[in-house]
Formats: C-alpha cells, sequence, structure tokens
C-alpha cells in the first residue's frame, strides 16, 4: 500500500494550505492513486480520473441506501452530532438514488432556470449598489463589503428569508461547513452541531408559516412540488434542501470572488487585459474557478470493489477527489499554472459532475459575473492594500479577507 510520507501533500500543513498546487503536481507525476493513511483515504490527482469517479456509480456519497455503519465496516456518527448529520444526511448532495433521484426532481421543480433568470436584475442592483459603497468608502474588505453579502442576500431572497432574520445565516453556514474539513476537532464539531440545530428551528418556523401564508418564493415552490404521484418532500428534506442552496449556493461564491481577485492582483497583465476588454468576464469566471479552485476535495465511498491502474480498492474504502489537482491537471489543461483569462477549452470540475453536478451553478455564474462588472466598471482603480491571509481550511478553500484601496 503506497504511502505519502516522501510527498509535500499536507493539508494541515499551513505552507501546503497557501499553495497546494506543485504538491498536487508532484502526486500526479508518482501515480494515478495513493492512500494516504491520516485520513485513511485513497487519493485520486488526475482529471480522468476524478471526472470519471464522480459518474462512477460504485461509488456514493453515502452508504447507508445499502449497507448499515457495521456492514461497511464503519463506526457510526457520535450520538451528540445527531442534528448535524440528520440535517446533513437529508440533504441531496448526500443521498444516492433513489432518494437523490426523488429529491432533485422536486427541487427542480421549483428551482428552476426561470427562477434563476429572475433573479439577474435584482443580482446586478445588488452587486452594484455594494461596489458602490465600497468606492464611497475609498475601500475595504472586498470579503466582508462584497463578496460574503451577495450570494447571501441572494439566496435568503430566493428562500423568502425576511431581512431581519439574515444576520446568522452566513455565521450557521460557516459553522456547519467546518465539518466537511479533514479530521474536524471537537470544537468545530460542536459549533456545527450547534448550527445545524438553530437553522433547522428556525426553518420549521419559517416553513410553518409559508404553509398558512405561501409567497412567491423558493419555500413556498418547495411546499407546493409535486410529481405525477403526488409525492412531495418531507418537512426534514425541505430544511436540508434549503440548508444546502444556502451553503452551497454561497460558500463557492464568496471563495472564488476573493480567490479570483487575489489571483488577478498577482497577474496584473492579465488584470489589465480584463480592465480594457469586459467581453471576457464569462471566460474570466471559468478560469479563475479553475485556476483557484474554491472546493479542494470532494470524497465518495466505495459501494463496489472498483481498480485504479492495477491497484484493487475494496468496498468501505473512502476515495478523495482533489478537484484543485484536476483542475490544475496539463493532461487537459495547457500551461495550467499559467491564470490565462481567454482560456476557451476549459473542461473544469470545480461544479463536480454527474448526478450530483451543482444544480446552483448557473445562479453562481450569474453573482460572480455580476460582481465582477461592477468592480470593473465602478471601482476601475481597484489596488491590493495589504497582502491576505488564508484561511486555515483545506477543503474550502479562501481567504480571511481581501483588504482593497482605489489607485
Amino acid at each position: 500500500m503506497a504511502a505519502l510520507d516522501d510527498l509535500a501533500f499536507d493539508p494541515w500543513d499551513p505552507a501546503f494550505v497557501a499553495d497546494p498546487y506543485p504538491a498536487y503536481a508532484e502526486l500526479r507525476e508518482r501515480g494515478r492513486v495513493r492512500y494516504f493513511e491520516p485520513t485513511d483515504q485513497w487519493l485520486v490527482a488526475h482529471h480522468a480520473d476524478v471526472s470519471a469517479l464522480l459518474r462512477d456509480r460504485r461509488l456514493g456519497r453515502t452508504y447507508l441506501h445499502r449497507f448499515t455503519h457495521e456492514e461497511f465496516g464503519r463506526t457510526p456518527p457520535p450520538p451528540e452530532h445527531e442534528p448535524f448529520h440528520t440535517l446533513n444526511d437529508h440533504g441531496m448532495l448526500d443521498l444516492e438514488p433513489p432518494d437523490h433521484t426523488r429529491i432533485r426532481r422536486l427541487v427542480s421543480k421549483a428551482f428552476t432556470p426561470r427562477t434563476v433568470e429572475r433573479l439577474g436584475p435584482y443580482v446586478r442592483d445588488l452587486a452594484a449598489d455594494l461596489v458602490s459603497a465600497l468606492v464611497e468608502a475609498g475601500g475595504g474588505d472586498l470579503l466582508k463589503d462584497v463578496a460574503e453579502p451577495l450570494p447571501v442576500a441572494v439566496i435568503a431572497e430566493m428562500l423568502g428569508i425576511p431581512e431581519a432574520d439574515r444576520a446568522p445565516l452566513r455565521p450557521w453556514s460557516a459553522d456547519i461547513c467546518g465539518m466537511y474539513e479533514l479530521n474536524p476537532s471537537e470544537e468545530a464539531a460542536a459549533r456545527a452541531v450547534r448550527a445545524s440545530a438553530e437553522f433547522s428551528d428556525y426553518l420549521r418556523d419559517l416553513i410553518a408559516e409559508r404553509r398558512e401564508n405561501p409567497g412567491d418564493d423558493l419555500i413556498s415552490g418547495l411546499i407546493a412540488a409535486h410529481d405525477e404521484d403526488d409525492d412531495r418532500l418531507t418537512e426534514q428534506e425541505m430544511i436540508s434542501t434549503c440548508v444546502l442552496l444556502l451553503n452551497a449556493g454561497h460558500e463557492a461564491t464568496v471563495n472564488s470572488t476573493v480567490n479570483g481577485w487575489w489571483a488577478l492582483f498577482r497577474n496584473p497583465g492579465q488584470l489589465a487585459a480584463l480592465r480594457a476588454d469586459h467581453t471576457l468576464v464569462p471566460s474570466a469566471v471559468e478560469e479563475l474557478m479553475r485556476y483557484d479552485t474554491p472546493l479542494q476535495l470532494f470524497e465518495r465511498w466505495v459501494l463496489d470493489e472498483i481498480e485504479i491502474d492495477g491497484q484493487v480498492i475494496p468496498r468501505g474504502a473512502e476515495i478523495a477527489m482533489l478537484f484543485g489537482s484536476a483542475n490544475h491537471d496539463p493532461a487537459v489543461f495547457a500551461d495550467p499554472e499559467r491564470l490565462d483569462l481567454t482560456r476557451r477549452d476549459n473542461p473544469h470540475i470545480s461544479f463536480s459532475a454527474g448526478i450530483h453536478y451543482c444544480i446552483g451553478a448557473p445562479l453562481a455564474r450569474i453573482e460572480l459575473a455580476a460582481s465582477m462588472r461592477a468592480l470593473l466598471e465602478k471601482a476601475p482603480t481597484l489596488r491590493l492594500a495589504a497582502e491576505p491571509q488564508r484561511k486555515p481550511n483545506f477543503v474550502i478553500r479562501g481567504l480571511e479577507g481581501l483588504a482593497v484601496e482605489l489607485g
């Protein structure tokens, strides 16, 4: 069993977290799959393998639709973590068919392309207002002043969460997402459990209110959604769906925004080209998501034995697909370490693939493009005011802040 003792892959090392891409290159050169003992996972680093495994039905986000914890050789989660797992395990991201198919079909009836398109003017107006306030102040923290409030407000508006209730949304989401890191601490788990319980209680009350007084919002749409057999979402499925839409719907957008602008500031030639030609915005959004991927790792359980490059991986094992590495694979991306906003052939997997492809990808693209255009138009002299600090997290990659000023 190949170990990684001689490699620079160390997701708890601040130097690695700051720039994992050289270690990924070394990992890809060493083969297609390697075992990582500290997390008991098999690391997959090549784009072709990651892309194929995301579509491979021998793998799953859960195994509980086929096995008990004991049958699968895994220890059940501690009882005190139950509020988190109840919330997490009823969301479609962590379900497999047939439950995943049913829930995604019902959510899609409410979360339609028309719903997303209708949000476009709201997204663009809000982005313009946030950037105008940043310009009026002469600068600030791009994370807290633009990147965070935009997608949180958009998701809250879509769900129909009143403005007065929105302050806890981002802290709840951040605490819940702490459980998605590798080997989370007990402190992180406790925060995630508390946030899961509080957020669930809030949504339960809001869903009850919408049953009595439905409106033109996504929660009302989820309540009303049904299929030809009159199958509907349970209350827990609605709660888990709302939390998933908030967490997945803004974490990636927030981190893509600040990671992207930090990359632009480090590549002034590309930033100058973008400022000179705003038609590059759509390809810039895709390239920046590839270049510094907001979700670095995605996990799957091995439901049926598979083989990768002669290495048999047994049922019960866990595979860690390295999105950040796949997005820098030279077999797919020419000169992958170079930021190229004109890159046309860009099959990045930042939104995943297969049945778990991000349902909110179209909305994320609208938000990223809206904030980028607003910053280009209203703050054409924007520049870095201080070197940013990386968050210590590896899986969800972001910055503590991004201080900017007007030149």
